[in-house]
């Protein structure tokens, strides 16, 4: 009786109407989303489930830093993915440059909102065609985008070569002006 209990839930979890009834349903995805935001948070006492529950992430965020720096000539001296404990919190990964100009602090230290294509393309690509498919889309997707936001350290490095961000800013302003 149990056996075809679990046997039944177990189809009725997987079968077309229920996957339709939570994907359509904005409650689940935001609830999802603020259960996995509320664990992530609650790993943060202790080193091992810090690692453990953000490297996925920190491995695209800190990877995003170094192949911009890279390509633009920042020169990556150091790449770190280990969380080291910082005051009351841990910082997650770092990427140190030794050639840091106004021409590639503000790419370099923003590289991470790159991140933000591929999660709009998982969004539209990304089959979901279980309930189990559903919630490996919400994890990916909510790792990617929370892990696209520069961090504060990020910002000020952006920010500290004005010339750079008047070079940005007149290339932006060029392309909506032409575009």
């Amino acid at each position: 009786m149990i056996s075809t209990l679990l046997h039944n839930s177990w189809l009725y979890l997987n079968s077309a109407d229920f996957l339709q009834h939570v994907v359509n349903n904005r409650f689940y995805l935001i609830f999802l989303v603020i259960a996995l935001s509320f664990l992530k948070r609650h790993t943060f006492s202790g080193i091992i489930m810090t690692s453990l529950v953000n490297i996925p992430g920190t491995i695209l965020h800190e990877t995003a830093h170094f192949m911009v720096g890279l390509i633009l000539n920042a020169k990556p001296a150091s790449f770190n993915l280990l969380p080291k404990r910082r005051d009351n919190t841990y910082v997650m990964g770092s990427v140190g440059f030794r050639n840091i100009k106004f021409y590639n602090a503000f790419p370099s230290s923003m590289a991470p909102l790159l991140l933000l294509p591929l999660a709009y393309w998982l969004n539209e690509y990304f089959l979901v065609t279980t309930i189990w498919r559903y919630l490996c889309f919400i994890l990916l997707e909510t790792i990617i985008i929370e892990n696209a936001i520069p961090s504060s350290t990020d910002f000020k490095v952006a920010f500290s070569h004005p010339l750079g961000l008047l070079f940005y800013g007149g290339i932006a302003c060029a392309l909506v002006l032409f575009l």
